[in-house]
């Protein structure tokens, strides 16, 4: 664990890992004194070594309601993965929740939200309050970057710095690999769609494509609901890392 400098503490928040931890955020997190996680841990043996590494505040995912179900009584999984959390670190108030859409509207007194889901880096200011989602450090998702944040808080002067953490893109040798359905998912979705338009049966393009009926039907609810969607808006309106 990082010592305390002058006041000023150092936090890693990340979000989304789906039970990868790279070698390269195992780095950043040793000189972090607190680490934040946005949802989607997606196993214990993550949450563990995690929490082994620095002391830890989670919030649970869609990907984590099973493992945690199995791993906690239910009072014990509310207590260490609840949905929503609000925590006090060096004199600044904390609010995480794994889903953007589900962020309490009273966020007063909130200096910082932390949230995550949608594997996409962001970080804006409104109303005096930090929105941050670190993006996605677990597996790569189609050719989005994998990346993390690291806070610096100046305790006594009663500010901070954020800084995106960027990491490597292509995988490495010891990394899992991508579920069936989430490998090459742009070229995938595009595929059933072309067969959509070919007027094949959802069995046909299941079958050609080799995912489940469930994954056709959802992508065909999105595709016939939005007229003129593409791929980027499909994918963005997917739960894939949930099922």
């Amino acid at each position: 664990m990082a010592e305390k400098k002058q006041g000023i503490h150092c936090i890693a928040v990340l979000s989304d890992t789906h039970s990868l931890l790279r070698p390269e955020i195992k780095q950043v997190l040793k000189g972090c004194e607190v680490i934040l996680h946005g949802g989607d841990i997606a196993s214990s043996m993550t949450y563990d070594e995690l929490d082994a590494i620095a002391p830890a505040y989670f919030v649970r995912g869609n990907a984590d309601e099973e493992w945690s179900a199995e791993t906690w009584p239910q009072e014990e999984r509310e207590a260490n993965l609840p949905l929503e959390r609000d925590l006090e670190l060096y004199g600044f108030h904390f609010y995480m929740t794994h889903k953007k859409k589900n962020i309490r509207q009273d966020l007063s007194g909130v200096d910082v939200v932390i949230y995550g889901h949608s594997h996409k880096y962001a970080a804006n200011t409104e109303g005096g309050t930090l929105y941050l989602n670190p993006g996605s450090c677990g597996p790569r998702r189609f050719t989005q970057p994998i990346t993390m944040a690291v806070m610096k808080v100046d305790e006594g002067e009663h500010n901070y710095t954020v800084e995106r953490i960027d990491l490597q893109q292509e995988p490495k040798a010891g990394d899992k690999e991508l579920p069936d359905a989430a490998r090459d998912m742009d070229k995938l979705i595009r595929a059933i769609m072309k067969d959509m338009k070919a007027n094949r049966t959802v069995d046909r393009i299941a079958g050609r494509n080799k995912v489940s009926v469930e994954f056709v039907n959802q992508i065909l609810q999105i595709y016939t609901t939005h007229p003129g969607i593409d791929v980027d808006g499909i994918l963005n309106r997917m739960d894939i890392w949930g099922k």
